[in-house]
Formats: structure tokens, C-alpha cells, sequence
């Protein structure tokens, strides 16, 4: 079983929304799944994977500046603040996250909606820790809270 989860996070590595594809499935699919869902940023930094012209038009419309590389198949190369897109990392860090919960990391779930539930739970507990520390960027301990019903990292 293999499967790919497209998400969008905030500034605070907080996740926002989900969209779960096979394996196999581009990056686009998820790109226009997740595209209604954009909250109002200014920014989206996204990898190679996203880089796609409708997708970049797409968000201008929405008033949000797309800040993704070009892939290297591309006849003439992308501009893009390199600097702002090192802050890409924060949702590398989110995932890291969501597989501390060994429900997720290892998906022992066999129906894509039990393990869709199981990265929404995790999802949301998540975004309730990073709310509610006195510093956002503060990674937080899962084992402290939850014990050895999660992944240790």
C-alpha cells in the first residue's frame, strides 16, 4: 500500500488541512485538491513537485505568491526568494511529527479512511499542542503526554 499526503500548514508549523493520493498520483492532484482549501496567506512554499504553471496562476488569483522552484525539466528556470523558502522546513518538521504517532508512521490501517482518521487525530492534536505552547516553535514531547502509545523519535 502505498499512499502520498498532501498537506498545508501555517507559519507555525500548525497543520491546516489534508489530502491523501496513491502513490503514484502526482503532486498536481493534490495541488488542486488543497487549492479551495488555501487559507489567506501571502506566501505558499511548496517543493519541485508543485511546480506547475496553472498552479502558480492559480494562486496569484488568490493573492498568494507562490514561492516553489522550477523542476530542472523546465526550459527557462523559476525565480524564487531562496531565503523565504529555507522556512520550508517547518512543514518537513510537521510531518516528522505526525510519524511520531506510530499509527501513522507505520499505517497499520489497511482502509485509507481508518488511517485518513488516524493522521486527522494525530493532525489535531498536533495543532492544539502547537497552539497552546507558550512557544510555537518549541518542539513538545509526545511520550510526556500520550506515553508509549506513540513512536519514539
Amino acid at each position: 500500500m502505498n499512499t502520498k499526503l498532501h498537506a498545508v500548514a501555517d507559519a507555525n508549523g500548525r497543520p491546516l488541512s489534508f489530502f491523501m493520493t496513491a502513490g503514484q498520483v502526482s503532486d498536481y492532484t493534490g495541488a488542486a485538491a488543497l487549492l479551495d482549501d488555501m487559507p489567506n496567506a501571502q506566501w505558499l512554499l511548496g517543493d519541485r513537485g508543485y511546480d506547475a504553471d496553472w498552479f502558480r496562476d492559480a494562486l496569484q488569483a488568490k493573492g498568494i505568491q507562490p514561492c516553489i522552484p522550477g523542476r530542472r525539466s523546465r526550459n527557462e528556470p523559476i525565480r524564487y526568494d531562496k531565503r523565504r523558502y529555507r522556512r520550508r522546513s517547518r512543514i518537513e518538521i510537521m510531518f516528522g511529527r505526525l510519524k511520531d504517532w506510530r499509527r501513522v508512521a507505520t499505517r497499520y490501517d489497511r482502509c485509507p479512511t481508518a488511517f485518513f482518521s488516524a493522521v486527522a487525530l494525530a493532525a489535531t492534536v498536533i495543532f492544539l499542542l502547537r497552539s497552546t505552547s507558550p512557544d510555537p516553535r518549541k518542539r513538545f514531547n509526545a511520550h510526556k503526554i500520550f506515553g508509549n502509545r506513540v513512536a519514539k523519535a
